[in-house]
């Protein structure tokens, strides 16, 4: 990934804050939103530019922005987050106030963003939900679906106290957010800031701001599924816990509480439904899965935190130093020995009745459980030696 690098320090005066707009074809509303920024700037007397981050605009938005008095950076790499990127690499100002240039946002009512990144915020969420959001402003699914779950799982993933994980309108101190050195080129970079801001340990607040509906003619740059997806793999990638570890811890509780009970022979729930070995088999086909989830999340953690994109944490460094790689062969072997004693057990069974078909009865489980027991060996052993292949170079 090439990163942008923010302009040397000579080229940088002396500025406060730096208003941000990310531009693609936005004539129609440009204008307005550069008007309202910089009269926010003379009104207030901050020291400040506005700067337009164009993103191969052909509609004449460029010389409208410089008419206005804004300053313009062309981006080539397309995208909402590759814009914003281009436009924090050269940004002079000591904070950024970033906005979308449809004229949804208020950039003359910035105070709030102001006074919390002044008095040492890192980054300054705007909330439209506690500001106020006007009618046709945002559409019913993004309101009422995917805006509040999104936002809810960046809180359950990453213990971020945000209601509005996307909200356009954000503040943030310049140097803090360029070495988070962000990637994304996408609508997902909304949700990579704040993300990768709270693993990097930077303060986040929110201020109520408003969101009224755009000025422009033609529909958002915006797709709400496949965006609103771009958003989700965000998060779960950059959250291993929740995409592998909990949801594998979940599967092996309830694939070996049904191997527990189905095992000594069939249970009957009520006198019209019985579980037997169908549902023994899928059962320890559910342990299974768990075990190669939780060996995907221990990997996929390592492995973040070695690069460097997750944080390390010391709980994970014990649990991993405990369970080196010849440890865990060990327990493999273990595993894989009593795998093999359920199935000689089962074949033993079998020859006792002279290799004719397999019941379903205490033969079947027997082989079942060791089958899975075998499985879950060769599965532990190689996640051990794909943890030792992945370290190698990044130790190095």
């Amino acid at each position: 990934m090439t990163h942008l690098e923010p302009l040397p320090a000579e080229a940088s005066g002396p500025l406060e804050l730096t208003i941000l707009m990310p531009c693609l074809n936005e004539a129609e509303t440009l204008g307005v939103c550069v008007d309202k920024a910089m009269a926010y700037l003379k009104r207030s007397g901050i020291s400040g530019e506005v700067l337009i981050a164009d993103n191969g605009s052909t509609d004449g938005s460029q010389a409208i922005a410089t008419a206005g008095g804004a300053r313009v950076v062309a981006v080539p790499e397309r995208g909402y987050g590759a814009a914003l990127k281009g436009g924090i690499a050269a940004a002079r100002g000591r904070y950024i106030i970033m906005g979308d240039a449809d004229d949804s946002y208020d950039f003359s009512r910035l105070d709030a963003f102001v006074e919390r990144l002044r008095a040492g915020t890192d980054i300054v969420m705007g909330n439209r939900f506690q500001g106020g959001i006007g009618p046709g402003a945002m559409p019913f699914l993004h309101r009422y679906l995917g805006n509040p779950v999104l936002s809810f799982l960046g809180r359950l993933f990453f213990g971020i106290e945000v209601g509005d994980f996307h909200c356009g309108l954000r503040g943030f101190n310049t140097e803090a957010v360029r070495k988070l050195r962000l990637e994304t080129s996408g609508m997902e970079f909304a949700s990579e800031m704040v993300v990768r801001a709270s693993l990097a340990g930077l303060s986040i607040v929110e201020v109520p701001t408003t969101l009224k509906k755009d000025g422009r003619s033609r529909p958002p740059h915006l797709k709400t599924w496949r965006d609103g997806w771009r958003h989700l793999r965000f998060l779960l990638v950059y959250s291993p816990r929740w995409l592998f570890f909990y949801p594998g811890l979940v599967l092996i509780l309830l694939g070996g509480t049904g191997v527990a009970a189905l095992y000594p022979g069939p249970l009957s729930i009520t006198p019209h439904l019985r579980l037997d070995i169908h549902t023994f088999l899928v059962a320890a086909m559910t342990v299974l899965i768990g075990v190669q989830a939780i060996s995907f999340g221990v990997v996929a953690r390592r492995y973040g935190a070695l690069l460097g994109f997750l944080p390390a944490s010391e709980d994970l460094e014990r649990v991993l130093h405990a369970f080196s790689l010849e440890r865990v062969l060990r327990a493999a072997l273990v595993l894989g020995v009593l795998g093999l004693g359920f199935q000689v057990w089962a074949v033993s069974n079998w020859a006792q009745a002279s290799f004719g078909d397999l019941v379903f009865g205490a033969t079947m489980r027997k082989l079942i459980l060791g089958l899975t027991a075998l499985v879950a060996a060769v599965q532990l052993a190689l996640t051990a030696f794909l943890a030792s292949v992945v370290e190698m170079p990044l130790k190095r």
